[in-house]
């Protein structure tokens, strides 16, 4: 089994907007890796993020029952971590040292404590590490699903 990565909720979300065909071919590939390999990991703070984006904000809301089902599926395929008050301290420290947003700082915080290094997301620079923890952009060009421990995915690499 590869390392478990920490999806963001821009990957789970693109994978269900047709909004963007290039970042839903890449966010499908990438969620089908982590899934078939058992590499991956969410948090309840993606979790809860992601059907409230899905079911209000893409072009093409989900219904909520569509959103629910979901959402039961990724918690039965993946790694699910809570934010526990261990990891809000964690994150509210870092929104204090980095000026980090508290919702991507829990993101972080929830990688740091269950020992995750690569979290996939858009929301930070490409390859910008904190304290062991690197955030990969899967949606940036250049991106090698190989170099953060997935399976080639050539077909996203369009």
């Amino acid at each position: 089994m590869s390392p478990r990565r920490l999806v963001d909720t821009n990957v789970l979300v693109y994978a269900h907007d047709r909004a963007d065909p290039r970042k839903q071919e890449r966010a499908l590939a990438v969620a089908d890796e982590l899934a078939s390999n058992g590499a991956g990991a969410v948090s309840t703070q993606v979790l809860a993020e992601y059907f409230d984006v899905v079911t209000r904000s893409i072009a093409a809301p989900l219904p909520r029952d569509v959103a629910a089902a979901r959402v039961s599926d990724l918690v039965a395929a993946w790694t699910v971590l809570t934010v526990t008050p261990d990891v809000l301290a964690l994150a509210t420290a870092a929104c204090v040292r980095r000026q980090w947003r508290i919702y991507d700082a829990q993101i972080w915080a929830v990688a740091k404590a269950n020992g995750i290094d690569v979290v996939l997301t858009e929301d930070f620079a490409d390859g910008t590490e904190f304290e062991g923890v690197r955030f990969v952009d899967p949606f940036a060009a250049g991106f090698e699903s190989a170099a953060v421990g997935l399976a080639d995915t050539d077909a996203c690499e369009r």
